[in-house]
């Protein structure tokens, strides 16, 4: 009898494929070769039309659901939403979930070898964009037989990655769903990726990008960049909820380096868990990957006639406390699908965990997705 709950997919196997024809990336440089890690839950069928691809957020992975070994006590990142009975229900699904480019769990990204010099890539791994995201991923699709999803389906940076399929290649997918997302970055935005690289970048232990080099890694950087974006992740009323002001002793110590209230320590215990399994140089790419992604600058900022060429439906959700990307900045890509005559759905949530509500078992929003997916037709 299995220990793995009933809505669990159980026990999964990490695979990998290579790709051997160059691929051209937008900074002008490309991959000769490279590496996709990639995980697959539930049964592709006989017409290949019940595929969903799962994109990842900044510091995501393959591992979307279940679990690697029978000790693993967490289940994959976003486990609430996939499996038998859940919103993405492998019953009916083919679920492909990867790490991406320039990653740092296993596809091809700054830690792996450079095979023109034998070494780490390090610093001199190419700038990756959403749009290079996704033409690696639809090479993927290729080699896994699908012609077409049936949706794709991201929050946050994932969220930007299928808007970008639906732009980059509309007959190619049916439903896009994006969660907690934003058309483009806002300027405040952009500001907090900028001060958590410069905590990275100014690192004595960086070298350049090339710290493995010298057997380091630029561990306080990411320590502080971490603790920056988790701040952003959450809300206000969710980190006076579960902390307040609450101290870790019974009395003020008026020490200025101690470590005295409870969400001190919370930040710092997360900003070193943080460093122990996640590559420095995978983290200037990802922030820079937001950075970069506007797709209506090629239509000079027409969002509207950025869609005109879209196929997909598309499934939009937001939630109320979330300021990192606030239900403002999905109302604009609803309101330019609107304008594009394409069809759209939108759902804002009242939910007091911020930006981290889109990873999160919301019973709202567990139920309109569900509520959506099973909309979805497959032969």
């Amino acid at each position: 009898m299995s220990s793995y709950p009933i809505d669990s997919v159980g026990l999964v196997t990490p695979q990998r494929m290579a790709f051997n024809t160059p691929l051209p990336l937008a900074c002008g440089k490309s991959l000769a070769e490279y590496e996709l890690v990639y995980e697959t839950y539930g049964e592709l069928n006989a017409s290949a039309s019940n595929a969903i691809l799962i994109c990842h957020a900044l510091s995501g992975h393959h591992h979307a659901a279940g679990y690697h070994s029978e000790d693993e006590r967490k289940p994959g990142w976003w486990d609430s939403c996939i499996g038998p009975g859940k919103p993405i229900d492998t019953r009916r699904f083919f679920v492909v979930s990867l790490n991406n480019l320039g990653g740092c769990h296993g596809s091809t990204g700054p830690s792996s070898v450079n095979p023109q010099t034998g070494k780490p890539w390090g610093g001199s791994f190419p700038v990756v964009t959403v749009e290079d995201w996704v033409h690696s991923q639809a090479r993927l699709a290729d080699a896994l037989g699908i012609r077409q999803w049936a949706a794709v389906v991201g929050g946050s940076l994932g969220g930007m990655q299928a808007l970008q399929w639906a732009i980059s290649y509309p007959e190619r997918i049916r439903h896009c769903v994006a969660i907690a997302t934003a058309p483009k970055l806002s300027a405040q935005n952009i500001a907090f990726n900028e001060v958590a690289r410069q905590a990275i970048l100014t690192d004595p232990d960086f070298h350049h990008g090339e710290y493995n080099a010298f057997g380091v890694i630029p561990k306080r950087g990411l320590m502080l960049a971490r603790m920056i974006g988790h701040i952003t992740y959450l809300s206000d009323d969710s980190m006076g909820a579960k902390f307040g002001r609450e101290l870790r002793s019974e009395r003020l110590n008026y020490d200025l380096t101690s470590v005295e209230f409870q969400v001190e320590s919370y930040l710092r215990y997360q900003g070193e868990e943080f460093s122990g399994r996640f590559d420095a140089d995978t983290y200037l790419l990802m922030t820079k990957a937001l950075d970069y992604f506007d797709p209506a600058a090629r239509h000079d900022g027409d969002l509207a006639k950025t869609f005109a060429a879209v196929q997909a439906d598309f499934m939009l959700m937001s939630f109320t406390t979330d300021w990192r990307f606030s239900p403002a900045r999905s109302r604009e890509i609803v309101n330019a699908l609107l304008a594009a005559r394409k069809g759209v759905s939108y759902l804002e949530i009242e939910a007091a965990q911020g930006h981290d509500a889109f990873l999160l078992p919301i019973p709202r929003y567990l139920q309109a997705f569900t509520g959506y997916m099973n909309r979805i037709e497959v032969d």
